[in-house]
């Protein structure tokens, strides 16, 4: 009876000892966390760069006389620096990135060229000049993320402001000395506008830190032909003229962007 006892108490302490084997916890591995850039939120930034606009004018009307058909006076190359800021807003749907963006700049695109018209029998008495003083976008954009780094294109309208000016050229200041005396380089009218156009452009966009990201980013601008009147200023005394002035700008930018929000999100 005692060895059966000893037994049974034997079986009982082993069953006892397997079950809590069992029932002890058991721990699994974590599942790893990749961070994953988020391009969504409100976005500040300043971009600065230079540009280039290519400006055709073409007169139709001297000082109050009609020129049927117009007549080419040229074209030229504005070129110069720009600086400005952008304010955005953008929305993330997987990896594609949906956004708007307004962006104001501030230019120096200056370029002039020896008109082709004839006055007097002579050419070359002006040159035609273009300054570009300011422009703005409002886009909408589409890219696509591959974490940290957005690819986008970007479309909508574009804003310009122009000066321009006729000033005399050496030729133009020997064929007035025998009626008044004008220097070469003397401005003798000038005219200004602000117009509406279009614009497409692309970028590729680096997040390097939470929530900053630093861009690249290329813009051409379809700013069509727009009739402007140049009214002349003292020691010249005609009536004004009107031009058909044609304008493209092309503008290339490096942008540093701060979106506000949580800039990464975990992806297990």
């Amino acid at each position: 009876m005692k060895k059966f006892v000893l037994a049974a108490a034997g079986s009982l302490l082993f069953v006892t000892a397997a079950s809590a084997a069992d029932m002890a916890p058991r721990y699994t591995k974590a599942p790893v966390v990749a961070p994953v850039y988020n391009w969504g939120g409100l976005y500040l930034g300043i971009n600065g760069g230079g540009g280039s606009a290519h400006t055709c004018w073409d007169i139709f009307n001297d000082s109050g006389f009609p020129i049927v058909p117009s007549v080419p006076e040229g074209c030229h190359n504005a070129t110069g620096a720009t600086v400005g800021g952008q304010i955005g807003y953008r929305w993330q749907a997987a990896n594609w990135v949906f956004g708007l963006e307004a962006q104001g700049n501030w230019a120096d695109f200056r370029g002039s060229n020896a008109s082709q018209y004839a006055v007097f029998g002579t050419t070359s008495l002006l040159n035609d000049v273009t300054k570009v003083d300011a422009f703005g976008l409002f886009t909408g954009q589409v890219g696509y993320a591959f974490n940290n780094v957005l690819l986008y294109a970007k479309g909508g309208a574009a804003v310009v402001h122009d000066k321009y000016s006729l000033t005399v050229t050496p030729a133009g200041a020997a064929a007035h000395a025998p009626f008044f005396a004008v220097v070469a380089g003397q401005t003798g009218a000038v005219g200004s506008e602000t117009r509406w156009g279009g614009t497409v452009g692309a970028g590729i966009e680096f997040g390097f830190a939470p929530g900053w990201s630093v861009a690249v980013e290329y813009d051409h601008l379809f700013m069509g032909s727009r009739d402007v009147t140049t009214n002349t200023i003292a020691p010249f005394a005609a009536p004004p003229s009107t031009h058909r002035i044609g304008q493209d700008i092309d503008i290339g930018t490096v942008r540093v962007n701060y979106t506000f929000g949580g800039p990464v999100v975990a992806k297990y």
